[in-house]
């Protein structure tokens, strides 16, 4: 039994949310509300079990750490961690944190005689340890981040023998991927013992920046240039987006610092999240010799101070 399975919750799930489901679900399979359903009976006692565990301090940190096998009747954590550091001497401890969670035992005898115990009570059992998780960084376009796609990757899996695997895999990239992001690539780790599951390919993501835009959670940004005259009568231009050009219209009395949106124009929409927005940041552009082609005529379009509000 995997409790957080059970319940649907995440491994990072507070005890909060641990008791908010658990009672939610507890309610809906409930021998009394259900009489005469078998079915409803039998999960009623699994949801309660898997709570049992998740809702006593000790219980999940040992099911964290070993997995189911810390729920049979006698398991011995002290042992546990014992046996499993003499195995890590005897075979090679991994290079700086390969291995993560998800060490499983088929029982501590077993484990005794992955190290060659003979005879006694060992005899006939089995060793299983799920493999290690392999760590690995990729460097991304800024384009590519934010659309998504796909990338050849080459890694090195760590095999039982200690030797290394090398392969070359496809890897996936959602759209809106963020700098320092991670990529999960389950069964890409480290080879699994005695039937244990391979780990996982974790992926550190940099995404490198671009000339023109730079990105706020789902939405563009990019600094547009107009001149005086499009500032004060309007007009309208083309602008760059991820996907070539489009046109937008300045209105008349436009002021440096407005934003023009383009809508949908940003990271790509998801099936958790709609597609963000593009925007154009207005910077107008004042020529040197302004003053002196404009002289009087600017003068007399003089108004109220604009900054006055700033001192009041």
């Amino acid at each position: 039994m995997n409790p957080y399975q059970v319940l649907g919750v995440a491994r990072e799930a507070g005890a909060d949310e641990i008791k908010k489901v658990y009672r939610r679900l507890a309610r809906e399979t409930h021998p009394d509300l259900n009489p005469g359903d078998a079915k409803a009976e039998a999960r009623f006692k699994e949801i309660s079990a898997a709570y049992d565990v998740l809702s006593d301090p000790d219980k999940r940190r040992q099911f964290d750490e070993f997995g189911e096998v810390s729920l049979e009747a006698g398991f011995d954590a002290e042992r546990a961690r014992a046996a499993r550091d003499r195995f890590s001497s005897r075979f090679g401890a991994p290079e700086s944190d390969e291995f993560g969670e998800g060490f499983a035992f088929g029982g501590i005898e077993d484990l005794l005689r992955g190290f060659g115990a003979r005879g006694g009570p060992q005899a006939g059992a089995r060793f299983r340890m799920d493999g290690p998780d392999v760590e690995a960084s990729m460097t991304l376009g800024f384009v590519e981040a934010v659309k998504g796609g796909e990338r050849r990757f080459s890694i090195a899996r760590p095999r039982r023998d200690g030797s290394r695997l090398e392969e070359e895999i496809t890897v996936r990239i959602p759209p809106g991927v963020t700098d320092g992001g991670r990529l999960r690539i389950p069964g890409k780790g480290g080879e699994g013992l005695g039937g244990g599951e391979p780990g996982d390919l974790w992926i550190q993501v940099r995404v490198e920046p671009h000339p023109i835009f730079r990105r706020e959670g789902p939405d563009l940004e990019f600094e547009l240039p107009i001149t005086l005259a499009e500032a004060i009568a309007g007009g309208r231009v083309e602008v760059p987006t991820l996907e070539g050009r489009a046109s937008v219209t300045i209105p008349p009395g436009t002021s440096s610092g407005s934003r023009l949106r383009l809508r949908g124009q940003g990271v790509p929409a998801t099936r958790s999240a709609p597609a963000g927005d593009l925007y154009a940041r207005i910077k107008i552009v004042v020529p040197k010799d302004a003053a002196e082609k404009l002289g009087d005529a600017l003068g007399a379009l003089a108004q109220d101070d604009p900054r006055g509000g700033l001192f009041s």
